[in-house]
């Protein structure tokens, strides 16, 4: 990859790593998309949890 030359994949083996911009902004968006799909399947599996035991919820 050409210095001024754009990404055109995001895939992380595409990646000019070793431009720091680079690394800085798709390192921080591939934390932030495992941190929101993290919480995502957090709260789907709770709902799942919580619907097969009925819908009860055991918190005061």
């Amino acid at each position: 990859m050409l210095h001024g030359e754009t990404v055109h994949s995001p895939l992380p083996m595409d990646l000019p790593w070793w431009q720091a911009d680079h690394a800085v902004f798709f390192g921080v968006l591939y934390i932030v998309l495992a941190v929101i799909g993290i919480g995502m399947g957090y709260c789907i599996l709770k709902a799942w949890w919580d619907s097969r035991d009925g819908g009860v919820s055991h918190h005061h």
